[in-house]
């Protein structure tokens, strides 16, 4: 079983996407997800520094945007069989799947990013990665400290959301065996703080025509496979503030016996995060369009990453 799997917020770098307007139909296509998502993708992707690209709602749709366009140039993506996407990830996984259209994923992301960058606007808060540690010893003190793990990434790592005040706490005094890093985000993401978004992400949501998905998807939920359209839906909506459990979803992979896994741009971070929970599974990152023959490659059963 061979998956394709889709990144999260973070994982954008200036220019990126400039590569990839090089492929035909890719301008076209990027122009259509601008529209849709309201974000001029094409400036952020390609003239964009940094910091104006790490702001929610500009981060959010570029992202889904840029692992569509790869996606849609994937040689042997009828080999996928599986598709999984890590927090707004599971955006463009589920058009993947042929739950949601193109059209409607951006749409939903352009809104879902205005949304969380709004209710992060109202308390200062952050996130920050804890790495290494017993994990059940640095849960308790992210509690002590009021913080929630709002992903548990696998692999040995946890990230902490909350007040700047408490992640701060958090660094100056980190849980035994453990590396904390600050996180470039805008807020606390998959927490209560978010509750604000998933109501107007659901009013949006309430117009979509959802189809039953084509290939199996895992979601951040519990790492289950959901069979409905419209569940994959809701659990889209209530992601917002709540966890997400990418460890269970790469449990999943393990149990459901997939032997390769192909990361979608702007990709390297789950890839990453597989070779160390998953060990001897194949993986490969596509990062630009010169890595999509060794993901073809993978798919078709011709080589090993």
């Amino acid at each position: 079983m061979r998956i394709a799997v889709f990144p999260g917020q973070g994982s954008q770098s200036p220019g990126f996407l400039a590569p990839w307007l090089a492929l035909d139909g890719a301008a076209d296509r990027l122009a259509a997800y601008s529209e849709w998502s309201e974000v001029d993708l094409v400036a952020a992707g390609t003239e964009w520094d940094a910091d104006r690209i790490r702001d929610t709602q500009v981060a959010q749709p570029l992202i889904v945007a840029a692992s569509l366009l790869s996606w849609n140039a994937l040689p042997d993506r009828d080999a996928v069989s599986g598709v999984a996407g890590h927090s707004v990830g599971e955006f463009a996984a589920a058009a993947a799947a042929g739950i949601l259209t193109e059209e409607d994923a951006l749409r939903l992301v352009g809104i879902r990013g205005r949304a969380m960058a709004e209710a992060a606007a109202v308390e200062k808060t952050g996130m920050s990665a804890v790495i290494g540690g017993d994990e059940a010893s640095v849960v308790a003190r992210l509690e002590d400290l009021g913080l929630t793990p709002a992903n548990y990434n696998g692999g040995g790592q946890l990230v902490a959301a909350g007040a700047l005040a408490a992640l701060a706490a958090l660094t100056a005094d980190p849980p035994a065996s453990t590396r904390v890093i600050p996180l470039q985000v805008a807020g606390a993401f998959h927490t209560r703080y978010m509750a604000p978004a998933v109501e107007t992400l659901r009013t949006a949501a309430a117009s979509v025509e959802a189809s039953d998905p084509r290939v199996t998807v895992w979601s951040n939920r519990d790492g289950g496979s959901v069979a409905s359209g419209e569940s994959v839906v809701g659990l889209l909506v209530d992601q917002v503030a709540s966890p997400v459990r990418w460890d269970l979803c790469m449990a999943s992979f393990a149990t459901a016996g997939v032997s390769g896994i192909v990361e979608l741009s702007p990709a390297g971070t789950l890839t990453g995060l597989a070779k160390r929970a998953l060990r001897g599974v194949p993986a490969v990152a596509v990062k630009t369009p010169d890595d999509l023959e060794a993901a073809g490659a993978l798919l078709s059963g011709t080589t090993h990453a």
